[in-house]
């Protein structure tokens, strides 16, 4: 029978290995195009998108508007506002097209992915590198016992909640009051 405590400690280990290859300086970057925008968008497909999901639910307890792309309350994207692509190859094609029309509305665009040398990158102002195996199975990649692109979505959904951690250690917000922005018609 498998272990789980071994599987656990293989999980977590690719976890961390691959947070800790994430560079920082592209996450502060990332962070400040966060608080500069009037409002931050976000777009992926299939688990990406879920983890993107979560990302902007956790930022929007933190006071951020957040949207994501398709919901039936988006507003309109301008230039203060942040766009920011969940996609590891970086070629998925409703991410690249929304990513091309968010550029011409001079929207600033970051793209969290594992590929930066795809399609994604003629669209992107910014581009945080998740260092892991995808689909492409590119050179460098950190590899994982996971399914398909397990690894990616797992540490994008701990990036976005590293970034919130940042924002709220950076503004000094007590833990307390962010029970303001949680949903309370549950």
């Amino acid at each position: 029978m498998v272990n789980y405590d071994d599987i656990a400690k293989q999980i977590t280990n690719e976890l961390s290995t691959t947070l800790s290859n994430i560079d920082h300086n592209d996450v502060d970057r990332l962070l400040l195009e966060i608080q500069k925008a009037d409002k931050v968008f976000f777009v992926g497909v299939g688990r990406v998108l879920l983890s993107l999901q979560a990302i902007a639910k956790r930022l929007a307890h933190l006071g951020i508007k957040t949207y994501i792309v398709g919901q039936i309350t988006e507003p309109a994207i301008t230039e203060n506002d942040l766009l920011i692509v969940g996609s590891g190859s970086g070629e998925s094609a409703f991410p690249l097209i929304i990513a091309k029309k968010a550029k011409q509305f001079n929207a600033t665009v970051a793209h969290i992915g594992a590929n930066g040398e795809s399609s994604m990158r003629e669209h992107s102002d910014l581009f945080i590198k998740i260092p892991v195996s995808t689909k492409l199975q590119l050179p460098g990649e950190i590899s994982s016992v996971q399914p398909m692109t397990s690894l990616f979505e797992q540490s994008l959904l701990l990036l976005g909640d590293s970034l919130a951690l940042m924002l709220i250690s950076e503004q000094n917000i007590e833990m307390h009051s962010l029970w303001e922005y949680h949903a309370n018609l549950e």
